[in-house]
């Protein structure tokens, strides 16, 4: 078997149903499976893959289990070459799998490759996921990809050819099994977000390289997947903290300090926006009640 698209899935039936169409109406000329991990949804998902993708490998989990653990379960059962990581909110486009695979047939020494990742009308979001570091703390990401993009690549910059990077986002990772099998998988610490930042550094360390391959385009409906309430606001910053105290232990105090500094700074400021537009901007007044919640979240020690 070439390859195994692993799907995590929880509560997203129409995006599902929508990504696995693509699946298979572009990976033609591949031998693939597909093996999707249902973490517990309550909208239908199982049993519309039963009705619509009976061919679909299914895991049905009976609690949310989050990202990492349910990608490890389709690890330990996948027969492919490699896996192609895909979250349910993504529609591959035509020739974006066969680029990813061949890239990595070609390059040997490449452990991970992330493709474009596209807005609904087709501009450009950001596919890389530069390592995390106090710099990147202190300065806005979108300011350090301007000042110095060798270092930092992203979407400001047109790219024609494949470029090593730290890593992708994990909307659309293809990866090496044998990799997988010599690293191990995903650090189950992490339920949402850094995981895969974290898995890329681990295989960097391994000595591994890591790719970008912009030919390769994929559309993201961003969020969906994940929801835009405070409790995916609180896994971010609890996978950020772990992040930093697994591979940044000297500066973790440090780090946990310019966290919080900013997260203040956001509140006060969104704050006054929302006195000076008379608490009639609703965009502003849910921003400054997540930030609050995130706030209140920090004093009763992170829970």
């Amino acid at each position: 078997m070439d390859l195994s698209v692993v799907i995590v899935n929880w509560n997203t039936e129409s995006l599902l149903r929508d990504c696995l169409r693509s699946v298979y109406d572009t990976a033609k000329g591949i031998t693939f499976e597909v093996i999707v991990v249902d973490n517990a949804s309550s909208d239908g998902s199982v049993a519309m893959l039963k009705v619509e993708f009976p061919q679909v490998r299914r895991i049905e989990n009976y609690e949310n289990r989050g990202f990492a653990a349910a990608n490890n379960q389709a690890f330990r059962v996948m027969t492919g070459r490699y896996a192609l990581l895909l979250n349910s909110d993504t529609v591959l486009t035509e020739g974006a799998v066969h680029e990813l695979y061949a890239f990595m047939e070609e390059h040997p020494e490449a452990v991970m490759a992330c493709g474009q990742l596209l807005n609904a009308d087709g501009s450009k979001q950001n596919s890389i996921a530069a390592f995390p570091t106090l710099l990147s703390l202190l300065v806005n990401m979108p300011l350090l990809e301007i000042l110095f993009p060798a270092r930092y690549p992203g979407k400001r910059q047109e790219y024609r050819h494949p470029i090593e990077v730290d890593s992708g986002i994990g909307a659309c990772l293809i990866v090496r099994k044998s990799a997988i099998d010599g690293v191990g998988g995903l650090d189950e610490r992490y339920f949402f977000f850094f995981e895969e930042t974290d898995w890329a550094r681990t295989m960097r360390e391994a000595g591994w390289k890591i790719y970008h391959v912009p030919t390769a385009r994929i559309y993201h409906f961003q969020g969906k997947s994940v929801g835009a309430d405070v409790r995916s606001r609180i896994h971010f910053y609890r996978s950020r903290y772990l992040y930093f105290l697994k591979w940044e232990s000297e500066a973790w105090p440090i780090a946990a300090v310019l966290i919080v500094m900013r997260l203040i700074v956001n509140w006060f400021l969104t704050g006054m926006g929302v006195v000076l537009t008379l608490g009639l901007n609703r965009v502003l007044r849910g921003k400054w009640k997540v930030y609050s919640q995130l706030i209140g979240w920090h004093l009763r020690g992170c829970p």
